[in-house]
């Protein structure tokens, strides 16, 4: 199921926040197991059959973890790299034994037959969430949840299918919290406000600009310009759609009492790329600095090359975990690089004026994601030898007309201004490239942004939302649901 649908806005989200507080007044357990139920209901609505997965994952960590929080167990270091295996394994099995294989038949000249497998939504999300559950039960930093509060903890819908990645101290405990059943009209219009502008962006934003960005990379026959133009529309449309999301998920959260950490903090606005990674997609960066970089050795030492190679494992895996294709994986190396260099050169760059480091941050990320959103490295290279050749700096009429501001021609008839089609397409462009970069690079996060909760601010919300429903025609998969 998806946010940005009716079926979520208008009969899934009432239901379940009028089950939950109702039930919460006559028994606090049964408001939880309603959750638990609506969660799961979120999660295997498109396919129900994957409830057999998440629920045998689930319980093959709960059981696992109660095992590992005993004193005394005997095989503890071995049960966990039992449970980390199987989840490693996991994720493996469904996300690259294809790509595994397609390398090996490569390499090796083999014909091993491929198992065409869908991924199951969430499934990198949800493993690494129970990774870290598993990791901190050896290290003994856990407690002996029921098994339901674990179960929510691991299924939430807000957060289940892309992020954020929530570690149990920050939720588990709030389910116990007595003052959290209750209802909160002031954390309920948060919620709801903070929903919408994620919405919106979502809704208003992002899918506009995914119209001037799949027909480009859906080959090599664009020109240079072309190309350009698509790799700003990407960078503008991955960071309203997963800004989006993140606002959507913390909102839902805030709707149900519950706080969810901050996953996205205005990352363009960075003046480095080790910045940029502090603020992108920040629960990942957590989770792999803490179960991965600081295990590995971390900062720790005086020797630099040490330091500089667990950066680099670091954003290879993280690069590997986005997807099952050697873009990513170039995509993580290339960041990897990137962070080493800041490291490196902090002394100098540190003196740069603050504008120029934004720009070359903001250029530097906006070309990875060339790479990110390129169906292969081939193809990025032909996109590489439009890029620096400027071949061809021609751009069609139909590529502008899908950065077209709708109802901009009849607003310029009622004020009578002449026009031609050509002129309205790149006012249209011109301005939304102009709009979206002073968004990412002046607008507060949502997440830290103040609220109001008069009249003028609910009714506004309001048509707010009126405008995203109305506008929901198609139905788009958030871009993190593929990683």
């Amino acid at each position: 199921m998806l946010f940005n649908s009716y079926l979520f806005i208008l009969l899934f989200l009432p239901l379940t926040l009028l089950g939950y507080y109702g039930l919460n007044r006559r028994n606090v357990r049964a408001g939880l197991l309603w959750l638990l139920a609506m969660s799961l209901w979120f999660y295997g609505y498109y396919n129900p059959v994957y409830l057999l997965l998440i629920g045998g994952s689930v319980l093959f960590n709960y059981i696992c973890s109660r095992f590992l929080a005993k004193e005394g167990f005997a095989a503890k270091k071995a049960l966990m790299i039992l449970a980390v295996t199987a989840n490693i394994a996991l994720i493996f099995f469904f996300k690259y034994y294809d790509f595994f294989i397609g390398n090996i038949n490569a390499l090796f000249r083999t014909d091993f037959a491929f198992l065409h497998l869908a991924l199951p939504l969430g499934i990198s999300f949800f493993t690494l969430q129970q990774i870290s559950f598993i990791v901190d039960s050896y290290r003994g930093k856990t407690r002996q949840y029921r098994f339901a509060e674990y179960a929510l903890f691991v299924t939430f819908f807000p957060q289940l299918v892309a992020g954020p990645i929530v570690l149990h101290e920050e939720l588990i405990p709030q389910f116990a919290d007595p003052e959290r059943k209750k209802f909160s009209p002031e954390n309920c219009a948060k919620g709801l406000m903070m929903f919408t502008r994620g919405l919106a962006k979502k809704v208003l934003i992002a899918d506009f600009f995914a119209g001037a960005v799949d027909p480009v990379f859906a080959g090599t026959q664009g020109s240079s310009a072309e190309f350009i133009l698509a790799m700003f529309a990407y960078t503008f449309q991955i960071y309203f759609d997963f800004s989006g999301y993140s606002d959507m998920a913390v909102g839902l959260g805030s709707m149900c009492n519950l706080t969810l950490p901050c996953n996205f903090d205005s990352p363009y606005q960075s003046l480095g790329v080790a910045e940029f990674w502090r603020r992108w997609h920040m629960t990942l960066g957590r989770f792999l600095t803490r179960y991965l970089y600081i295990p590995l050795g971390g900062s720790r030492g005086e020797k630099t090359s040490r330091v500089l190679l667990n950066t680099m494992i670091v954003f290879a895996v993280s690069g590997l975990w986005h997807g099952a294709n050697f873009t990513f994986v170039l995509w993580g190396i290339l960041h990897g690089l990137a962070v080493c260099a800041d490291r490196l050169c902090a002394r100098y760059t540190e003196r740069l004026p603050a504008l120029l480091r934004k720009c070359c941050t903001f250029l530097f990320v906006n070309f990875c994601w060339g790479l990110f959103r390129a169906t292969s490295v081939s193809q990025f290279l032909v996109i590489c030898k439009k890029l620096f050749t400027l071949s061809d700096l021609s751009v069609s009429e139909e590529f502008l007309a899908t950065l077209r501001i709708p109802y901009l021609r009849y607003a310029l008839t009622m004020l009578h201004i002449p026009y031609t089609d050509m002129a309205v397409f790149i006012f249209s462009a011109v301005l939304l490239f102009a709009l979206a970069l002073f968004i990412v690079w002046k607008c507060r996060n949502n997440y830290h942004a103040s609220y109001r909760y008069d009249v003028r601010s609910l009714v506004a919300t309001a048509l707010l939302l009126y405008v995203c429903v109305i506008s929901l025609g198609r139905v788009s998969v958030f871009l993190y649901f593929n990683f």
